[in-house]
């Protein structure tokens, strides 16, 4: 038979009385009872680490800031070196904040987590008992001057910020610029346009993804836009917006605090009521990240069907050859990467929709749905970002132009007796098409027959001059 070890605790004991708690914990009764009353999924619903590290930020720098109204220079230093080791995301990594996202719609639970973490850590640093409270209380003393209503969505937005700003731009950015390079070096090479999935005009390879690299621009753009209000922080608005138990200058200090922790321009919320009632920032932050995902998915799928093939399909682009495609086809090679990018988009689209709904959520003073729309948020971002950073190494900056399957492709298209509309008119111009489609024929074969001459149909009928206006 097999025996289990028991677990050695200490009692820890809140306002509904006294918990057993693992010796070997930081947190105290408050998150074990929420460990006990939401056990709901495994270690991947647990509260995003980025979220930890942020409430780890903000503790610090309240404890920096209470300290100039009064707060014992002792216990402050020793709540600010604590913080220190959750903003590392040391005790993350260690098992210290093991609450799942599906607790209470504030962040409540989690708040309480880390103050419990901070709390006994800081008296583990000052020689204490851990669990007694004494010299450094959660709530007096790490919580001081602050709300789980005003803290926790002000890490959901210190969080989001740096995941924006550090991750996801400089992937996209990165993507953009292979794009845009791709679409320099492919200037010159003419090829058929497309529209409705059937032939068109012509155009260079260059300007398709020149069209790509444009939208990841406008992407860029669409994340900066909404960072003024990703930096606008609740802190200091407490439980309802009004600011009780706090002080007059308190989230001012602060917030600059965090700024100067974070390296990222926060302001304080022009309005605390909106910023504890709505979410309406993290709601506009992922449909820049949603915008994204449509942009992406469009860019991925052209890019995979345009290497189609290799004998079969358009094969107009030899795309990386990564790993073997099929476990009964010997030879194949698929668009990995390609498909890889598209599930990512539209778990991302996914994602959007819980966001909308959380967002829609926040029913007079406050919004319940936090922990759900920061942990949507964050997982789009890290998706979206990594996914361009694979995207990008392993399948845009290894493409290659099928120059001659290009060139083939131009010589067959119909389209291009478009050249012909302002010299013979539209009509004619579609009879000769139709009759080089039904005839099997080339357009030129027709137009010689239509009485057009071979020099005019030469001066004409030149791709490399369809390419902009006349």
């Amino acid at each position: 038979m097999s025996s289990s070890k028991k677990v050695e605790t200490r009692q820890e004991i809140d306002t509904l009385g006294p918990m057993e708690v693992p010796m070997d914990r930081y947190y105290g009764a408050q998150t074990m009872r929420c460990l006990l009353n939401f056990r709901i999924g495994g270690e991947e619903e647990r509260m995003p680490r980025q979220v930890v590290q942020a409430m780890g930020i903000l503790k610090k720098a309240a404890a920096e800031t209470n300290q100039e109204f009064g707060l014992d220079p002792k216990l402050s230093t020793a709540i600010s070196n604590a913080a220190d080791d959750v903003i590392s995301g040391k005790l993350y990594d260690e098992g210290h904040f093991p609450l799942p996202i599906w607790q209470t719609g504030s962040g409540t639970q989690s708040n309480m987590n880390t103050n419990e973490v901070i709390g006994n850590r800081a008296i583990e640093l000052l020689g204490g008992r851990i669990g007694s409270k004494d010299p450094v209380h959660p709530n007096d003393h790490v919580n001081k001057s602050q709300s789980s209503n005003d803290t926790f969505p002000s890490a959901i937005h210190i969080a989001v910020a740096t995941a924006l700003t550090k991750d996801l731009r400089p992937a996209v950015t990165a993507l953009r610029d292979s794009l845009q390079a791709k679409s320099v070096e492919w200037k010159d090479i003419v090829k058929i346009g497309r529209t409705h999935t059937q032939d068109a005009v012509p155009l260079t390879l260059g300007q398709e993804f020149s069209g790509y690299a444009q939208q990841l621009t406008n992407g860029l753009q669409r994340i900066e836009a909404v960072l003024p209000r990703v930096y606008q922080l609740a802190l200091g608005g407490t439980a309802v917006g009004t600011g009780l138990n706090t002080r007059r200058g308190f989230a001012e200090k602060c917030v600059k605090r965090i700024g100067q922790l974070s390296g990222l321009p926060f302001v304080v919320a022009p309005n605390f009521f909106e910023a504890l009632a709505s979410r309406d920032a993290m709601v506009e932050v992922h449909g820049a990240l949603n915008v994204l995902a449509v942009s992406l998915m469009k860019v991925s799928n052209d890019i995979r069907f345009l290497g189609s093939g290799p004998r079969c399909g358009l094969g107009e682009l030899l795309l990386p050859e990564n790993e073997p495609g099929s476990s009964i086809m010997p030879g194949k090679v698929n668009p990995t990467q390609c498909e890889a990018m598209t599930m990512i988009c539209a778990q991302v689209m996914g994602n959007h929709v819980a966001v909308t709904v959380g967002g829609a959520n926040g029913h007079f003073e406050l919004n319940v749905f936090k922990p759900l729309i920061a942990s949507n948020v964050l997982r789009s971002i890290k998706l979206l970002a990594d996914g361009c950073t694979s995207f990008n190494c392993n399948c845009v900056k290894g493409i290659k132009a099928n120059k001659e399957k290009l060139a083939k492709i131009v010589n067959e298209s119909l389209m291009l007796v478009t050249a012909l509309n302002p010299h013979i008119g539209y009509d004619k111009s579609a009879q000769i098409a139709k009759a080089a489609h039904k005839n099997g024929t080339t357009l030129k074969e027709e137009a010689l027959k239509a009485g057009i001459s071979e020099k005019d149909f030469n001066d004409w009928v030149r791709p490399d001059k369809m390419l902009g206006p006349s």
